[in-house]
């Protein structure tokens, strides 16, 4: 209780917060963008292939999926369905227990994964890590460990 008490919200904090809020939406908005016109790939559809890219078996429970992508299930449903269309993803049920299904990065996903992320790549550094100096870096990593945490 002490804490919260501590941290009223306050209007500086209120402000704090929409620069936050303002700053992530234009980043994330410039490198949706990029994906969209230089790859045809949105950039749900690029962080879904990143995720399987980086899964064990280039595999995850759809449900695992949507908690590592911050999709409600349906929402990553509907992208997966998306995917799968274009080759991108296959879908197969879960061996171990035959109820769940698991979304799988096939060979051409990994491919158009690895040319999206050139273009990705070179958006993050122009759109944020060149716009920040090293003490920008480390107090942003700082407080986002301690938003996750």
């Amino acid at each position: 209780m002490a804490a919260e008490s501590q941290n009223a919200f306050d209007p500086e904090g209120f402000a704090v917060w929409r620069a936050y809020l303002r700053g992530h939406a234009t980043v994330t908005r410039a490198l949706e963008a990029e994906l969209l016109a230089e790859q045809r790939l949105s950039l749900a559809a690029y962080d879904v292939l990143v995720q399987l890219a980086e899964a064990p078996e280039r595999r995850l429970r759809m449900t695992e999926l949507a908690d590592a992508v911050l999709l409600s299930r349906s929402g990553v449903t509907r992208l997966v369905d998306r995917l799968e269309r274009i080759g991108l993803v296959t879908r197969s049920r879960v061996r171990e227990d035959g109820r769940g299904v698991a979304a799988t990065l096939t060979e051409r996903g990994m491919d158009r994964l690895r040319r999206a992320s050139r273009t990705h790549q070179q958006g993050v550094v122009r759109h944020f890590a060149d716009r920040l100096d090293e003490a920008d870096m480390v107090n942003l990593r700082r407080i986002s460990q301690r938003l996750v945490d």
